[in-house]
C-alpha cells in the first residue's frame, strides 16, 4: 500500500508533471508509463532499505564526530591536535593494505575524508582502477581499521576523561 501511496505520489508530484510531458505513441503507453514510475518507487524503496541494512543513517560515535571534524578541517579543533590526528591516521593507513595496493588506498581514503569525493567520483578517477562497489569497500574496510586502533578504549567516557587527546 505504501508503495501505491508512493507511485501515485510521485506522478502527482509538480502539479502531475510527468502526465503533462508525457505524449502517448500507443491508447495503452500510459500503462506503460505508470509501470516504469511504480518500477522505480519500488526500487528505490527495497535499495534503501537494503543500505540500512547495511548502515546507513546510523548514529556516528564521538570518535567519528571528532576524526570528521579533524580531516575536513573544521573550526573548534586546535591546529596541533588536528596535525597529531592526520599523522596517526595516515600511519594507520599505511599498515591496513597490501603493499600492492597501499598507495592506492591511501589514495583513495583521502580524498573522500580530506576532499569530501564520492565512491562515484573517486572511481571515475581512471588510474583508480575500481568501480564505486570497490571504492566504498576501500572506505569501509580502512574507516574500520582506523577507528578500530584510533578510538579511545572507552567510548562512553566514564574514566572522566573523554577529552579527544585521549586518542
Amino acid at each position: 500500500d505504501d508503495l501505491i501511496q508512493e507511485t501515485f505520489l510521485k506522478v502527482c508530484a509538480n502539479r502531475c508533471r510527468i502526465l503533462r510531458e508525457f505524449h502517448a505513441q500507443t491508447p495503452d503507453a500510459i500503462f506503460g508509463l505508470l509501470k516504469t514510475v511504480a518500477f522505480s518507487v519500488a526500487q528505490d524503496h527495497f535499495r534503501i532499505s537494503l543500505a540500512a541494512k547495511r548502515g546507513a543513517g546510523k548514529l556516528d560515535s564521538a570518535f567519528d564526530l571528532y576524526a570528521d571534524s579533524a580531516l575536513a578541517g573544521r573550526e573548534g579543533l586546535p591546529e596541533s591536535e588536528r596535525g597529531v590526528l592526520l599523522r596517526e591516521i595516515d600511519e594507520q593507513l599505511s599498515v591496513a593494505s597490501e603493499p600492492a595496493t597501499r598507495e592506492r588506498d591511501r589514495r583513495i581514503f583521502w580524498l573522500h575524508y580530506r576532499h569530501g569525493m564520492t565512491a562515484r567520483a573517486i572511481a571515475a578517477i581512471t588510474a583508480i582502477g575500481l568501480g564505486p562497489k570497490g571504492v566504498e569497500s576501500v572506505l569501509q574496510r580502512l574507516t574500520n581499521h582506523v577507528r578500530l586502533r584510533l578510538a579511545p578504549s572507552n567510548p562512553k567516557g566514564s574514566t572522566g576523561n573523554s577529552s579527544p587527546t585521549s586518542l
